[in-house]
C-alpha cells in the first residue's frame, strides 16, 4: 500500500474512533493460542490505540502461548498482556480483533458482543459484515503488515522490540516470503529491519526446547502414514494446541510431498493443521470440509487449521484416521492406500 493510500486508511480509522468517542477503556483481542502475528499485531493495535490515540488499553488472549519461539518472543519484547480468564467484560466498552473475525470459534469473544474493529487478513467471514469497522486484507501475508502501516501512517515511534516482533511476525507467517506474501509485506519488512533488535530476534528464533517438544517429535515421526503426495500424522494428547501447526509445517519438508496434515489431542478436542505447497489450492475451505458442523476451521490458500470436538462413544485415534481418510478423498487420493511409513533405512547391499 502506497504512503498516500496508508494516509486515506488511517484517516477513515480516526474518523471512526473520533464518533466512538474517547472514553471507554478497549479489549484488544487476539485468537487463541496466539502465534507471532497475533502477538505483534495485537500489540501494535494497542500501541496505535493508546500512543497514537490517548486510549486506555488491554490486550487478551484465550488458550496457551504454548510454542517455545512464541513463549520466548513474549519474555523478550516484554509484551504485556492478560489471559480472558483474568478479564471482566463488564470493564471494557470497546473490542477489537486482530488476526481474528468474530463467530470463528478461534477467539474468546462472546457471540452477542459485536467488535467495533476487526484488523485480518484472512478471507472475510460472514460475521464480519456487521462489524462497524473492518479491515479484512486477505491479499497481506501478515496481518503485522496491515498493523505496521498504520503505526507508520500515524507516525508512532516504533521502537526496537516493536520493529523485532513486527519482523519476526512477517518472516513467521510468511516463511521468510516462501508462502503467501504480498509486496505490502516485503516493503513493510525492508522499512523495519534496520530498526530490529538483532539479539533479542536471535533468541527468539533459537530457544531452548523442552524435552516433552522431542518427545512428541519422535511420536509424529513413529505415526507417518502416506499415500502418494499426501503425509499424515496423528498425535495423542499434546501439551498445547500450537505444536499441531509446526508439525504440520516439518512435514512438507519431507520430499515429493505437496500436501500434510497433522492433528493432535488437547483437553476435549481433535486439534488438526493442514499445509501445502499448492500456490492455487484453497486449504481453509478444505479444512471447514474437514470439520464440518462439529467445529470451527479456517485458514488460507497454502495453511489452514481448525478443531472438531471429541465425540464421547468412539476411539480418539480413529476419529483422526478419519480425517485423513478424508483429506485423502478430498484430494482425490484412495484413502484405502494410506500407509504408515518406515523410518528403517533399507540395507546396502
Amino acid at each position: 500500500m502506497s504512503e498516500a493510500a496508508r494516509k486515506v486508511q488511517l484517516e477513515k480509522l480516526l474518523w471512526f474512533l473520533e464518533e466512538r468517542g474517547s472514553s471507554g477503556r478497549w479489549l484488544v483481542l487476539t485468537h487463541d493460542n496466539p502465534d507471532p502475528d497475533a502477538l505483534a499485531s495485537a500489540h501494535a493495535m494497542a500501541k496505535l490505540l493508546h500512543s497514537g490515540l490517548g486510549r486506555k488499553v488491554t490486550i487478551g488472549y484465550g488458550g496457551i502461548i504454548g510454542r517455545a519461539e512464541n513463549r520466548e518472543m513474549v519474555r523478550v519484547l516484554g509484551l504485556e498482556m492478560s489471559h480472558i480468564r483474568h478479564l471482566s467484560w463488564k470493564n471494557y466498552k470497546h473490542f477489537a480483533l486482530v488476526d481474528t473475525q468474530p463467530r470463528t470459534g478461534n477467539n474468546q469473544l462472546p457471540e452477542e458482543i459485536v467488535p467495533d474493529l476487526v484488523f485480518d487478513h484472512h478471507p472475510r467471514r460472514k460475521a464480519t459484515q456487521s462489524v462497524p469497522f473492518a479491515d479484512v486484507r486477505p491479499a497481506y501475508g501478515a496481518t503485522a503488515t496491515m498493523m505496521a502501516e498504520y503505526l507508520l501512517a500515524k507516525e508512532v515511534k516504533i521502537t526496537g522490540a516493536d520493529a523485532t516482533a513486527l519482523v519476526y511476525a512477517i518472516r513467521s507467517e510468511t516463511r521468510d516470503f516462501g508462502r503467501e506474501a504480498s509486496g505490502p509485506d516485503k516493503e513493510v519488512y525492508d522499512l523495519l529491519y534496520p530498526r530490529v533488535n538483532k539479539g533479542q530476534l536471535a533468541k527468539i528464533q533459537h530457544p531452548r526446547l523442552p524435552l516433552s517438544y522431542f518427545r512428541t517429535l519422535h511420536q509424529a515421526l513413529e505415526r507417518l502414514e502416506t499415500v502418494e503426495t499426501l503425509i499424515v500424522s496423528h498425535l495423542e494428547a499434546v501439551a498445547q494446541p500450537d505444536i499441531v501447526p509446526e508439525i504440520a509445517d516439518l512435514l512438507l519438508r519431507l520430499e515429493g510431498k505437496t500436501w500434510s496434515l497433522c492433528t493432535g489431542l488437547f483437553e476435549d478436542r481433535v486439534y488438526l493443521s493442514v499445509r501445502t505447497t499448492n500456490t492455487r489450492a484453497d486449504a481453509g475451505n478444505i479444512m471447514r470440509r474437514l470439520v464440518g458442523n462439529k467445529g470451527r476451521g479456517g485458514g488460507h490458500g497454502m495453511t489452514a487449521g481448525g478443531w472438531m470436538s471429541l465425540g464421547s462413544r468412539t476411539d480418539p485415534l480413529i476419529q483422526q484416521r478419519r480425517l485423513g481418510e478424508r483429506l485423502a478423498k478430498y484430494l482425490r487420493k484412495d484413502p484405502s492406500k494410506l500407509d504408515p511409513v518406515s523410518l528403517q533405512e533399507a540395507p546396502l547391499e
